[in-house]
C-alpha cells in the first residue's frame, strides 16, 4: 500500500529538485552573461560585428510579424471600444483606448510574444544544433567560453532591438486605431490625438519599453540555456525549441503581471 505513495512522493521530490536545479543554472547563466557583457564592453573586446549581425538576423525574423500583429491589435481595440463609446456618445475617447490598450499592454505583450516565438526558436535551434554537433564541447576544449562567444552577442542584440520593436508596434497599432476611428467611427483625428495624449503619458511608454527589455532578457536566457543543453540529436533540438517557446511565454505573462502591478502601485494612472 505504501509503495505507490512512495513512488508518487519520489516523483514529486525529483520534479522539485530538477526545477530548482534548472533555476540555479538559469541564474548562473544570467550572471555570466551580464559579467561578460560588462567586462568585454569595458575592455573593448566586445564582438561588435557579431552583435550587429545578430541584430539584423533577429530584426528580419521579428519586424514583419510585429507589423502584422500591431495592426490587428490597434484595429481591434478601436472597433471594440469605439462601438461602446459610440453608444454612450463618447467617440472622442477613442484615443484614450488606444493609449491605454496599445501602449500600456498590447505593444509590450506583442513584442514579448514575437521574441518568445521567432527569436527564441532561432536562438535555441542555432545553439541546439551546435550542441548536438559537439561544437560547444569543442569550444570548451579549445579554451573558448561558449557563453562569452555565442550567448553574449545574441543577448546584447536582443536587448538593443527590443525597444525598437516595441516602438514599432506602438506606432503601427496607434496608427491603425486612428485610421479605423476616423474612417469607421467618424472620430475627428484632432480629438483622437488629444485624448490619446491625455491618457497615454511618457511613464506608460517608459514602462512599455522596460517590459520589452525584460522580456528580451528572459527570452535569451531561456533559449540559450535550452539550446546549450540540447541532447539526443534532431529530436533534442526540437524539444529545446519547444521548451524555449513555452517557458518564455509563461515567464513573459508572469513578468508582465508583476511589472504592471508595480506600475499601478507607484505610478497610478492619471490624466497627463
Amino acid at each position: 500500500m505504501l509503495a505507490p505513495v512512495r513512488r508518487v512522493l519520489a516523483g514529486i521530490y525529483k520534479r522539485l529538485f530538477d526545477s530548482l536545479n534548472t533555476l540555479g543554472r538559469s541564474v548562473r547563466l544570467s550572471g555570466e552573461v551580464f559579467k561578460f557583457s560588462v567586462v568585454d564592453t569595458i575592455r573593448l573586446r566586445l564582438p561588435v560585428g557579431e552583435v550587429i549581425d545578430q541584430m539584423w538576423h533577429l530584426f528580419k525574423v521579428t519586424a514583419l510579424p510585429a507589423l502584422l500583429m500591431a495592426i490587428p491589435i490597434g484595429g481591434e481595440v478601436s472597433v471594440q471600444v469605439g462601438g461602446i463609446m459610440d453608444q454612450v456618445g463618447a467617440n472622442s475617447l477613442a484615443g484614450a483606448a488606444s493609449g491605454l490598450g496599445v501602449v500600456g499592454q498590447g505593444a509590450p505583450m506583442a513584442a514579448g510574444l514575437l521574441m518568445s516565438g521567432a527569436a527564441a526558436s532561432a536562438i535555441a535551434s542555432d545553439l541546439g544544433a551546435r550542441s548536438i554537433r559537439e561544437e560547444i564541447e569543442a569550444m570548451r576544449v579549445m579554451g573558448i567560453n561558449p557563453i562569452q562567444r555565442l550567448v553574449v552577442p545574441r543577448f546584447l542584440a536582443m536587448v538593443i532591438l527590443s525597444p525598437a520593436l516595441c516602438i514599432i508596434i506602438v506606432a503601427s497599432g496607434v496608427g491603425a486605431g486612428l485610421a479605423i476611428s476616423a474612417n469607421v467611427n467618424n472620430v475627428v483625428p484632432a480629438s483622437f490625438w488629444q485624448t490619446f495624449g491625455a491618457f497615454a503619458t511618457p511613464v506608460d511608454l517608459g514602462f512599455s519599453v522596460l517590459k520589452a527589455v525584460l522580456f528580451a532578457i528572459i527570452v535569451v536566457n531561456i533559449a540559450s540555456l535550452r539550446g546549450l543543453e540540447a541532447k539526443g540529436g534532431p529530436k533534442g533540438v526540437a524539444n529545446a525549441v519547444n521548451a524555449s517557446v513555452v517557458l518564455s511565454v509563461f515567464c513573459i505573462f508572469m513578468t508582465n503581471l508583476m511589472v504592471s502591478q508595480l506600475q499601478t502601485m507607484f505610478f497610478p494612472a492619471q490624466l497627463a
